[in-house]
């Protein structure tokens, strides 16, 4: 019985101590700038829409040409 106690005891004693300690751990946070261009500022849907458009728009000077001047 006496060991037992002992165990609990030594055991508890442990578990006190390690949960108590303090953590040396530190948190550094930097800021840093970083500098982009207008394509890398703007997202996939952006710059695929802008080819869209200017897909849309050469087909649409083709009909243009296509049907002529009214001159």
């Amino acid at each position: 019985m006496k060991r037992i106690v002992l165990v609990i005891a030594l055991a508890a004693s442990t578990a006190l101590t390690y949960s108590c300690r303090e953590t040396t751990e530190k948190e550094v946070i930097r800021e840093v700038e970083v500098e982009t261009t207008d394509e890398e500022a703007e997202g996939i849907l952006e710059r695929t829409a802008k080819e869209v458009d200017k897909e849309v728009n050469e087909e649409i000077n083709e009909e243009i040409d296509k049907i002529g001047n009214d001159d």
